[in-house]
C-alpha cells in the first residue's frame, strides 16, 4: 500500500480547485493554481536529476514557495529537509552535509549565508533560488531560479509510490551533545498526525481560515496549520515574521478563525495597545512549543471569547503527542491526554514505571507518531527509543483523569520564544573564543520570551574580553534566537566533585 503526504494537497485541489488555498499580503492562490505549481516544481526537480529517496533542503520563510517546494519534493518521492531560516553559513553547511541533501531551495533574502554554506558541502549539487518578485526569473551562475524551473517544466501529474514507512521529512533538533540531529519522520507519521489534527482535534474544514505565523520549517506550524488545513481544503494565511500589528491586520482582513502560536505570541496580542481597534473572528486557538502561563491563557480566553487548547509534542513525534481536546474539559496548565493510538508512561531514573498519580517521571511515548530514528545516528536512536518507547527528556506527572503536566526538563534545554535552545551548542562556540576558559549557558526568566539565554564566563588568565565582544562572537556562529543576550563574568565557575560545572548554582 503506497502513501504520500502530497496526497493531502492533491485531494483538496481535486475537490476544491477554485477555493483559496494560500493568502499572503493582498495576494491569494487557489488550490488549482497551487497544485499546478507543485506539479511543475516536482517535474523541475526530476529534470535536474533529483531521484526518489534523495533529500531536498528548504531554507524558506512562510511564503507560497515553501508550500510549492514542500509538496513538490514529496510528490516525486524525495525527502524534505526544512531548515531554520536563521541559520548561519556554518550551520547550513552542517545541516546539508549531515542530511546528505542533494539540493537546497533558498529564499533570496537568505542567499548570502546559504550560498556560503552550500559551497562547503559534498552532497548538495543544486542551488534553487526563490524570489519575492514573481516576474524575476534570473539566478546567479551555477544556480537555478525556482520560477524558471516551474515555468519550463511539464506538470508531474502522479505521485511516487512511497510506502507508509518511507521517510518523508527530516526535522532537525539539537541534543545534549550540541550537534543537531535529523529526526526521520515517515509518510505515515506526517500524514496521520496532520489528518488527525484536522479531523479529531480541531473541526477544520473548507470554512477554516488559519494564520500561519509559526515558522513552517518547525514541526508545530508545519503539521498543525500547514498540512492539516490544506488537507481539509481550508485557507492558510501566511505571515513570514510575527509582528503583532501585522498579525492583527491579517486576522481582521481574512477573518481568520484558527490561530496557533507559542505563548509569547498570545502575550504580544494580548498586550498590544491597538488590539481593540481590530474586529477579530477567532474561534479556535492552539498553543504549544512552551508552557502557556495560566494567567495569560485565562486573560486571552476572556478577551476574545475563545478556548485556547494547549498541546504537547516534539519534532520526534510528528509533532503532536497529547492535546486538550474540545469534547473534554480543559485543564489549564495541562498538556492534555495522549492522542488516540498514542501511549504515555512515566519512568524514573532507573527505568522503572512510575504508577503513583502525581509522582514525577520522564515522559516516554509510543505510537504511530514516533519517528523512525535519527538520520545516520544509530547510537543516538538507540539511546532515545528503548523497546519502542521514545524518551522525551521531559519530566511530567499525570492526574486521575489521565491528563499530563510538564513539571521540569531532564535535558539541559532552554525554550526561548518557543524555540529549543541547547546550551551545549552555545558553550562550544564560546569555548572557541581565545579568551574563554570556562563557559556555562543557562536560561533565565523573561516576561516576553519565557526564557532568555545567559552565559556565565570565566576568562583565561592574562586575557580580556567584554560581554558585547562575546555576544558579537556568538552572533557570527549561531542563529539569532540562540546567542546569549546576557554575559556574566566570574573568576571561576562552581563545580561538583567530578569537576562538572554546577549550573544550578548560576541561576
Amino acid at each position: 500500500m503506497s502513501l504520500n503526504v502530497a496526497t493531502l494537497l492533491h485531494e483538496s485541489a481535486k475537490q476544491h480547485p477554485e477555493r483559496t488555498a494560500l493568502a499572503i499580503g493582498d495576494t491569494t492562490m487557489s488550490y488549482g493554481e497551487l497544485h499546478g505549481a507543485v506539479q511543475r516544481f516536482a517535474a523541475g526537480l526530476r529534470d535536474l536529476g533529483v531521484h526518489p529517496g534523495q533529500h531536498v533542503a528548504l531554507l524558506l520563510p512562510n511564503v507560497p514557495q515553501f508550500t510549492i517546494a514542500y509538496f513538490g519534493t514529496l510528490a516525486i518521492g524525495a525527502v524534505v529537509v526544512p531548515l531554520n531560516v536563521l541559520l548561519t553559513a556554518d550551520e547550513i553547511a552542517y545541516h546539508l552535509n549531515d542530511s546528505d541533501s542533494v539540493a537546497l531551495v533558498v529564499w533570496e533574502g537568505f542567499l548570502e549565508p546559504a550560498e556560503a554554506g552550500f559551497n562547503r558541502t559534498e552532497s548538495a549539487h543544486h542551488l534553487i533560488i526563490a524570489k519575492a518578485d514573481p516576474t524575476d526569473a534570473t539566478a546567479p551562475e551555477g544556480a537555478s531560479n525556482m520560477l524558471a524551473l516551474i515555468a519550463s517544466a511539464e506538470p508531474y501529474e502522479d505521485h511516487a509510490p512511497t510506502m507508509p514507512d518511507d521517510p518523508a521529512v527530516i526535522l532537525y533538533t539539537s541534543g545534549t551533545t550540541g550537534y543537531p540531529k535529523g529526526a526521520e519522520l515517515t509518510h505515515f507519521n506526517m500524514f496521520f498526525n496532520a489528518r488527525y489534527c484536522g479531523t479529531s482535534l480541531l473541526p477544520i474544514d473548507t470554512d477554516t481560515v488559519a494564520l500561519a505565523t509559526l515558522p513552517l520549517f518547525h514541526s508545530f506550524g508545519q503539521t498543525v496549520i500547514h498540512n492539516a488545513v490544506l488537507g481539509q481544503g481550508g485557507t492558510v494565511v501566511l505571515l513570514p515574521r510575527f509582528e503583532p500589528i501585522t498579525a492583527l491586520e491579517l486576522l481582521q482582513k481574512y477573518q481568520v478563525n484558527l490561530f496557533a502560536g507559542v505563548p509569547t505570541m498570545y502575550f504580544a496580542l494580548l498586550h498590544t495597545p491597538e488590539v481593540d481597534d481590530y474586529d477579530l473572528n477567532l474561534k479556535y486557538c492552539v498553543s504549544g512549543g512552551a508552557a502557556m502561563p495560566v494567567e495569560v491563557m485565562k486573560a486571552f480566553d476572556e478577551k476574545y471569547g475563545v478556548n485556547i487548547l494547549e498541546g504537547y509534542g516534539l519534532s520526534e513525534t510528528s509533532p503532536v503527542a497529547s492535546f486538550n481536546v474540545l469534547d473534554r474539559p480543559k485543564k489549564a496548565g495541562s498538556i492534555g491526554p495522549p492522542l488516540w493510538g498514542v501511549q504515555f508512561r512515566l519512568e524514573d531514573d532507573e527505568g522503572n514505571i512510575v504508577t503513583e498519580v502525581g509522582s514525577p517521571g520522564e515522559i516516554c511515548i509510543k505510537g504511530h507518531n514516533v519517528m523512525r530514528g535519527y538520520y545516520k545516528k544509530p547510537e543516538a536512536t538507540a539511546e532515545a527509543i528503548i523497546n519502542g518507547w521514545f524518551h522525551t527528556g521531559d519530566i511530567g506527572t499525570v492526574d486521575d483523569d489521565g491528563y499530563y503536566y510538564i513539571v521540569d526538563r531532564k535535558k539541559d534545554m532552554i525554550i526561548r520564544g518557543g524555540f529549543n535552545v541547547y546550551p551545549r551548542e552555545i558553550e562550544e562556540v564560546l569555548y572557541g573564543h581565545p579568551a574563554v576558559a570556562e563557559a556555562a549557558v543557562i536560561g533565565i526568566p523573561h516576561e516576553r520570551h519565557g526564557e532568555e539565554v545567559k552565559a556565565v564566563i570565566a576568562l583565561k588568565p592574562g586575557t580580556a574580553a567584554t560581554g558585547d565582544e562575546l555576544i558579537a562572537y556568538c552572533k557570527e556562529h549561531l542563529a539569532a534566537y540562540k546567542y546569549p543576550r546576557t554575559i556574566e563574568f566570574q573568576e571561576s565557575l562552581p563545580k561538583g566533585p567530578t569537576g562538572k560545572i554546577l549550573k544550578r548554582e548560576l541561576g
